[in-house]
C-alpha cells in the first residue's frame, strides 16, 4: 500500500490549538490541492480524535475530479476509513453518511455494543490489534479490501504510529502564516516520538500557496537505518 500523509500546520508545527479546536490554516488553494489528493486516493484516513473534534466528511468536494473517478471506472468518492481502538466514533458522525464506504480500525479492546451501532449505522469494522489498532495488520486488512492508495489527514497520533511502524511513503504539509503555540496543541507528530533512529525525508518539492506554503517528501525507510 502506497500511503501518503497530508497535513496543515502553523510555523511551529501545531495542527489545532491547546483546546484542540480547529483553526483555520490553509487558503483555498491548499483546499483545492487536497481535494486533489483525495480524488487520486482509494481512501482518506483520519483518527477518532479527529471525527470528535471536526466531524470531517473527508469527501471530494470538485464535481469534475469526482467525474473523473466515474470516468476511471472508480467509485464516486474515495472511502473513509476511522482508527478507532474503542470504537468512540459517533453513529451520527458525517463519516458515515452515503456518498463512500467507511471502514473502521478498531483493537479487540472495542466495546460490543459500540461496535454494533457503528455496523448499524453502515460502518464496516475491521479487528487490528489487541488494546490499540495495530496499523501494519490494519493496513494488510485494507489491502485485502482491494484499497492500494491510501492518504492520512491525521491526526498527530496516528501519523507517529504510521511513522513508527515504517508505513509511510510521502509526506506533504502545508505551512500557513501563523503561530499557534502552546505546549499542549498538537503537533505533527504526536506519540512517544524517536529516542533515536528519526525518521528521514528527501525534501523533493516546495510550492508557494496562499499565504503559506507546501512542502512534498519523500520518506526514507527507517529499517535500512536501525
Amino acid at each position: 500500500m502506497h500511503v501518503t500523509v497530508n497535513a496543515a500546520t502553523s510555523v511551529d508545527g501545531k495542527l489545532a490549538s491547546k483546546r484542540r479546536e480547529q483553526v483555520r490554516i490553509s487558503g483555498p488553494k491548499d483546499f483545492a490541492r487536497v481535494d486533489r489528493l483525495r480524488a487520486e486516493s482509494d481512501a482518506v484516513l483520519v483518527g477518532v480524535g479527529t471525527v470528535l473534534a471536526d466531524d470531517p466528511s473527508l469527501t471530494v468536494k470538485d464535481a469534475d475530479r469526482i467525474a473523473a473517478r466515474e470516468e476511471r471506472g472508480e467509485s464516486p468518492q474515495p472511502a473513509r476509513i476511522v482508527a478507532d481502538s474503542r470504537a468512540r466514533t459517533p453513529p451520527d458522525a458525517d463519516v458515515l453518511d452515503d456518498p463512500a464506504p467507511t471502514y473502521l480500525l478498531v483493537s479487540e479492546a472495542a466495546p460490543a455494543d459500540r461496535r454494533e451501532a457503528l455496523e448499524d449505522a453502515g460502518a464496516t469494522l475491521l479487528i487490528a490489534g489487541t488494546e490499540c489498532v495495530c496499523f501494519p495488520e490494519a493496513l494488510a486488512a485494507l489491502e485485502s479490501e482491494g484499497l492500494d492508495r491510501l492518504m492520512v489527514e491525521g491526526g498527530g497520533e496516528v501519523i507517529f504510529s504510521l511513522f513508527e511502524a515504517n508505513l509511510v511513503d510521502r509526506l506533504s504539509v502545508f505551512v500557513g502564516s501563523l503561530v499557534i503555540g502552546g505546549r499542549e496543541a498538537p503537533t505533527l507528530a504526536d506519540g512517544e516520538g524517536f529516542p533515536r533512529d528519526f525518521a528521514s525525508l528527501e525534501l523533493e518539492d516546495v510550492t508557494r500557496l496562499d499565504d503559506g506554503v507546501c512542502l512534498s517528501w519523500r520518506v526514507e525507510d527507517r529499517s535500512t537505518t536501525e
